[in-house]
């Protein structure tokens, strides 16, 4: 039996039937799943929370995926990016990863495929998380005179 994925996920989609599809799929692994249907609407969300992940589709109306994650990553540089997309190439996956994307997936999208990046990034983020912490106790005790 394999262990439980538990993750606090957004995904980001403007097709809504893609959208709440693989929210159910995901929320039956285990997974807390918020959605949002434009990149307004996930720059709201993650100023809300944090999220181990974010999915990010690449091509919406407005606000589109390269600028929505350019807007997340300033203000949460540790946030967990991936895109996925039908509309993918190489030009763009790697405009992504220049701006912070961790990885870059194209639909239709293979479920396990998914939770293991899914996995990788919460285990990345618990990781950041954790040095970020070690360094914070560290400059409170330097500025102690303990």
């Amino acid at each position: 039996m394999t262990e439980e994925l538990k993750a606090k996920v957004l995904l980001v989609d403007d097709e809504e039937d893609f959208l709440s599809t693989l929210a159910e799929r995901l929320q039956a692994r285990g997974l807390e799943v918020n959605t949002a249907t434009s990149g307004e609407q996930a720059v709201a969300k993650t100023e809300e929370q944090r999220y181990d992940l974010i999915i990010l589709d690449l091509a919406m109306p407005g606000m589109d995926g390269i600028e929505t994650l350019k807007l997340i990553k300033g203000k949460q540089p540790d946030a967990e990016i991936i895109f996925l997309t039908g509309q993918g190439s190489i030009k763009t996956s790697i405009e992504a990863m220049k701006f912070g994307a961790e990885d870059f997936l194209e639909k239709p999208v293979n479920i396990s495929d998914l939770l293991e990046r899914i996995r990788d990034a919460k285990d990345k983020r618990l990781l950041v998380v954790d040095s970020k912490n070690v360094k914070d106790i560290d400059k409170i005790l330097k500025s102690k005179g303990w």
